[in-house]
């Protein structure tokens, strides 16, 4: 491999490959050169519009590395709505090798906050106003021998309007959108041949770039057809003649394909699409924890000689959404993940995180056995699509909105941002999903979409949907949807949740016997109404996790013909956004904000080890094993065994209480000090799985581990070391009970951002900050000068600690560097490729409906199997009765149904088969079908009856303060001494 491949493989989905590493001398026929455009810039607070001149002295503005919010030092220590705007101004100057004369230059920024105004030596670029995508310019006109100079006027207003139309930007909401302002992304500069492969900059530079594609598919025998597609500019005064060849090179760099396709003629000033294809066997299959990527090397040949190559870094996969299911590489696939805020911000850094952290964040989701991250509201970052690329982990991609559907100038703006996006990002094969709104859209405004994608991104293999998107007409537009909250099924598209298990917990709040006591639920009112829900310890945050997924899994793919597809629940990481709880920021995560697992981590993973069904058992007991002594309390163990026995120091306890499939509860335990340890069974009584918690002996020490990038840290001005502090006993085990406060020092080349805790300002960028649970975690930046960190902990009464850390240094020429923030990072591999075995048992068959009778309502009879969520059937009071004729006679075991106000109400209900009773009691409430298990009689008919007056006592709470009219389920509409099926499925066994 040559060391421009080698820079090349590292860069990312869409990397330019550079013609030299080192210096900045450019051969003959240097193909393309690419920098990093991040250092050396500086940062001033301030409207100065002098600033644009290239001679205006900023020799005391803040010197910076990008990505650099200019607010960044407010990520978590204020609220969401407080974040600081105005006008921010970014100056750098830059030398272009002179090698560089003649060709064409570009500069390509991955997005700013709200707006970038730009200008290159005094003179203006453009604007860019939507706050999302990528934009870029091109400079070279504007360039001038020696040296360069570039502003960039930024303004974060939320009331920012777009200057042609005076119409605000609907994602600019000070409820989801973190305002991290300025230029919190990457920038890079682009040197090229005047014929050339253009950049994926559709707004900005009216160009689309390269695309990558597979077809024709034979997962078994491991072979596709590769399909490389690149639009080529003739920026030249006289007729360009080329040929187009495309290499793919595995993960190693090994070339295992060449084609080639015919010369080609561009005018003066043309643009030409060309276009080349050829069958590739022995590829290795993108998927699911299993990352793997390649290069697709397309490169202009005039005579023979190189003038242009492109790398655009890429994975091949085969996708399926139909008959209510996902399918990856023809395995069927249950989605489970999270939907995540878009900025994925940290404490004092906000979104700008180097990109190794970026995988490490992500990566936990994947270790917590997530699949998919619906990112919320906004297209996310390059940098987070590649991390997901790396990592083997699926996402939906939205372009910009807020809580409706918009018509008019808004409705443009979405309509803009998402074809930039799919523009730029359509090689990641880590997005699976075009999202087209966080809330349902109409049926014109979904055609419009699809017909995006159908024109940027044809053989992509993704889906086009919204959230919602419940009704027949709707489910032959979209090809996928889902509502927030609730369970969703069909036989048509798949649904998936878009947001579940809305609820809040601190990490710092084990259960109500842990200092530092906290009732479960305490905490202040919300807009005036109690939030119980938003203020929950641990325990209870980990057993409502559980709780709300047993529905998913209820209705998983194989449980019948209508389906759930599975959801996301909100959020995976704690979010400087809109919050309900004590605090000032979102604690709806699974990891806290510096990334620290809660029980929910945990729950989920144990939950979601299978693509369908769990395919490997595991256990977690909920919270820890250090109380005072007389503590007697219950102990929940979550695991996907099916039954599971607990021992305390050796003397088995007895087996737990199951509920909801998951939960395993263990009354009244006493505590001892010791190990507790359960014991995952299967339904022979076959150990399947095991884990344990011990007893730590009292604090003794700190203990300071430090996680960098794999090369270690780079004195770049913007890497950073995640250290994390433990409180441990004698043993070097952490005391999960331990809330000392440590106090830091920090000396050498580098700067601190500290952590996060409860207490004034939540500790950011404070230098002396509590553990919670025993453990935190801190961050630190390093410099642009290389050398030797030292981090020192101290706390009262415990032996201190130190890591060190050698920084390293970071070659800057010129204002240009060839090393980018994501080179040499792995691809993560772990799980393999897809199983060629089946993903689910079916556990029970739909046995079709041929025709309804009711006793009032009748016309609306076959609404309740008619696969439309929107449609029921009421009876009138009274005559709550309806009755269904099997397609063929069947021995049923099950019914499921969609009753309206699941959530609140329970019905009194007798089901007959032919003229035998075979069900009577009261339905449960669920988060929207409920399943009764029938006496198993062998029948050609079923009839429903009302046996009483709906109950709703007990009703599963979900406290929507926000917007409590988003939790309606028709319970409101719907009289007690009715009965009103939404859906209905009758099963009999396999």
């Amino acid at each position: 491999m040559t060391a421009t491949s080698h820079v090349a493989r590292h860069f990312g989905a869409s990397l330019l490959v550079c013609a030299a590493v080192a210096g900045h001398a450019l051969p003959a026929h240097a193909a393309r050169t690419v920098y990093n455009f991040n250092p050396g810039w500086r940062l001033a607070v301030t409207d100065t519009p002098e600033a644009i001149r290239p001679a205006f002295d900023d020799a005391t503005w803040k010197p910076v590395t990008l990505p650099r919010a200019w607010n960044e030092d407010e990520a978590f220590a204020k609220d969401i709505v407080d974040h600081s705007t105005g006008i921010a101004w970014y100056r750098k100057r830059f030398t272009l090798p002179a090698a560089a004369k003649g060709r064409k230059v570009f500069l390509e920024f991955e997005g700013a906050r709200q707006a970038a105004e730009v200008y290159v030596n005094g003179r203006r670029m453009g604007l860019h106003e939507n706050g999302v995508t990528a934009f870029g310019f091109d400079i070279t006109d504007a360039l001038v021998p020696g040296r360069n100079v570039v502003a960039v006027r930024t303004d974060n207003s939320w009331d920012y309007k777009e200057a042609a139309t005076g119409q605000r930007y609907q994602w600019a909401d000070r409820n989801f959108n973190a305002n991290y302002g300025g230029l919190p992304k990457n920038v890079k500069l682009h040197v090229t041949d005047r014929l050339y492969q253009t950049l994926p900059l559709y707004s900005s530079l009216g160009t689309t770039g390269v695309y990558v594609y597979a077809r024709d598919f034979d997962i078994p025998g491991r072979r596709a057809t590769i399909a490389a597609e690149s639009e080529v500019k003739n920026d030249d005064d006289h007729a360009r003649t080329f040929t187009y060849e495309v290499r793919l090179r595995d993960r190693d760099g090994k070339e295992v394909a060449r084609f080639a396709a015919p010369p080609q003629t561009v005018t003066p000033g043309a643009t030409a699409t060309v276009k080349a294809q050829a069958p590739v066997a022995g590829l290795h299959f993108w998927s699911w924890g299993y990352g793997y990527l390649y290069d697709v090397e397309t490169t202009l040949k005039v005579d023979g000689v190189p003038v242009d190559t492109v790398v655009t870094r890429t994975g091949f996969r085969k996708t399926e959404f139909k008959d209510g299911v996902v399918k990856l590489n023809d395995r069927v696939l249950q989605l489970k993940g999270y939907a995540q805020r878009t900025s994925n911000e940290w404490p004092a850094v906000g979104m700008s995180v180097p990109a190794w952290l970026s995988d490490y964040s992500n990566g936990l989701a994947l270790a917590s056995n997530a699949n998919l991250i619906r990112w919320m509201h906004i297209t996310p970052w390059r940098q987070d699509t590649e991390s997901l690329d790396r990592l083997g982990l699926m996402h939906a991609m939205p372009p910009g909105d807020a809580e409706k559907d918009v018509t008019g100038r808004r409705w443009e703006q979405r309509i803009e941002v998402m074809t930039d996006a799919i523009v730029y990002n359509r090689n990641s094969p880590s997005i699976l999903f075009y999202e087209s709104g966080n809330r349902g859209v109409s049926a014109e405004h979904m055609r419009e979409m699809k017909a995006l994608r159908d024109r940027y991104d044809p053989h992509g293999g993704r889906a086009s949907g919204s959230r919602e998107m419940l009704s027949t007409e709707l489910h032959g537009i979209a090809e996928y949807g889902g509502e927030m909250l609730y369970i969703n099924k069909s036989a048509r598209i798949p649904m998936w949740a878009m947001e579940y298990s809305r609820d809040e917990g601190a990490r710092k709040f084990w259960d109500e016997f842990t200092p530092p006591f906290h009732k479960d639920g305490d905490g202040p009112l919300h807009k005036g109404q109690p939030a119980p829900t938003y203020n929950r310890n641990m325990d209870t945050h980990a057993i409502e996790n559980v709780k709300r997924w047993y529905d998913y899994w209820r209705e998983r793919p194989g449980t019948g013909r209508r389906v759930s597809s599975g959801g996301v629940n909100i959020v995976f990481s704690d979010s400087n956004t809109h919050h309900r709880g004590a605090e000032n920021y979102r604690r709806s995560g699974e990891v806290d904000a510096m990334r620290i697992p809660k029980d929910g981590f945990h729950a989920h993973q144990v939950m979601w080890d299978g693509w369908v069904d769990v395919e490997k058992p595991r256990a977690h007991i909920v919270g820890h094993w250090n109380y005072a002594a007389g503590t007697v309390k219950p102990v929940t163990v979550i695991s996907s065994a099916d039954k599971v026995a607990l021992y305390l120091n050796g003397k088995k306890l007895g087996e737990g209480r199951q509920t909801e499939r998951f939960l395993f509860t263990f009354d009244s335990v006493a505590w001892q000090p010791g190990e507790l340890k359960a014991v995952g069974l299967d339904s022979a009584g076959k150990k399947v799985c095991e884990t344990t918690l011990a007893t730590a002996g009292a604090p003794a020490a700190l203990k300071l581990t430090a996680m960098t990038a794999p090369g270690g840290m780079r004195a770049d001005g913007a890497d950073l070391a995640l250290v994390q502090v433990e409180v441990v006993d004698a043993r070097g085990r952490r005391n999960p009970v331990a809330l000392d406060t440590v106090k830091f020092d920090l000396q050498g080349p580098a700067e601190w951002r500290g952590g996060i805790a409860q207490g004034p300002g939540n500790h950011v960028l404070a230098r002396a900050l509590p553990v919670e649970g025993g453990v935190n975690r801190v961050l630190v930046r390093s410099t642009t000068k290389p050398g030797r960190v030292v981090l020192r902990a101290s706390a009262a009464g415990l032996a201190p600690a130190t890591v060190t850390l050698a920084t390293q240094p970071f070659k800057v020429e010129g204002g240009l560097a060839t090393r980018f923030p994501a080179d040499g990072l792995p691809l993560h591999l772990d799980r393999g490729p897809t199983p060629a075995t089946p993903s689910f048992r079916v556990s029970r068959v739909t046995v079709p409906v041929a025709s309804a009778e009711a006793a009032s309502n009748a016309g609306d009879a076959a609404l309740t199997f008619d696969d439309d969520e929107t449609t029921k059937w009421s009876s009138t009071p009274g005559h709550g009765a309806i009755t269904y004729r099997l397609a063929q006679p069947a021995t049923l075991g099950e019914i499921s149904l969609k009753l309206s106000g699941w959530r609140e109400r329970s019905y009194p209900l007798r089901v007959i088969v032919d003229d035998t009773p075979v069900y009577e009691g009261m339905t449960p409430k669920s988060l929207g079908y409920v399943t009764l298990p029938l006496k198993p009689v062998h029948g050609g008919t079923v009839r429903v009856e009302l046996n009483g007056v709906a109950d709703e006592s007990n009703a599963i709470k979900l406290t929507e303060v926000a917007n409590q009219a988003i939790t309606d389920t028709g319970a409101n509409q719907t009289p007690k001494g009715v009965l009103s099926i939404v859906e209905i499925e009758f099963y009999t066994a396999p």
